[in-house]
């Protein structure tokens, strides 16, 4: 009987390695919300006590609303948390890359500490973060500090869409998060673009400049 091969949980062996290399204090960090069409983007910065982690983190995409909620209060109540933001102008000014590495390191800056080291979600270290770091590609399946971190970030920019829906109701902010389902271009359409729509990204551009 073939079983299907099970995903790989996070754990604490990059933490483990950077701290064997003299490290001290490590920080994950992520970040949400690059696709959609309306939102800033958000990061999360996370220092995990490695004596005190909290049980069942993982990437917050394969966790449910409900187990994200129950670790992010755990996560704040044992771990070391800052979370920061791009707006809208900033990603439409400097793209949505740069955006999300500007998040990222004001995460880093917002930290009661500086960390010896930042692992990063991704491919890609942000150009301006002078610390020692490493960029872990799919980190938040990988790391359970940037797991911590991903957890956060989402469960933060979903609550700031949710707020956003009822300023601008119609466009089902509060169940696509700013991402581009069928309903939110549909609403584009026929409510037209709001100030917190992002007008670089094509779908937006398209609507404000048809014809």
């Amino acid at each position: 009987m073939n079983s299907k091969p099970l995903k790989p949980v996070p754990d604490f062996s990059f933490e483990m390695a950077a701290l064997k290399r003299g490290a001290k204090i490590i920080a994950g960090v992520d970040e949400v919300g690059r696709g959609p069409l309306a939102g800033p983007v958000t990061a999360a910065a996370v220092i995990l006590d490695p004596n005190d982690i909290p049980e069942g983190l993982n990437d917050s995409k394969l966790l449910t609303a409900k187990r994200r909620e129950a670790l992010e209060a755990v996560i704040f109540e044992k771990a070391q948390v800052s979370i920061a933001h791009a707006s809208v102008e900033e990603i439409d000014d400097i793209n949505i890359l740069r955006a999300s590495h500007l998040a990222m390191v004001r995460a880093i800056a917002g930290l009661n500490v500086v960390p010896d080291h930042v692992l990063i979600d991704g491919n890609m270290i942000p150009r301006d973060l002078t610390l020692s770091s490493e960029a872990i590609i799919k980190g938040d399946s990988k790391s359970v500090s940037i797991s911590a971190a991903s957890i956060v970030a989402k469960i933060c920019r979903d609550r700031l869409m949710v707020d956003l829906a009822q300023q601008h109701p119609g466009y089902g902010w509060e169940t696509n998060a700013g991402y581009g389902s069928k309903s939110h271009m549909s609403a584009l359409l026929k409510l037209g673009v709001t100030p917190h729509h992002r007008r670089s990204f094509k779908p937006v551009h398209n609507i404000l400049y048809q014809g």
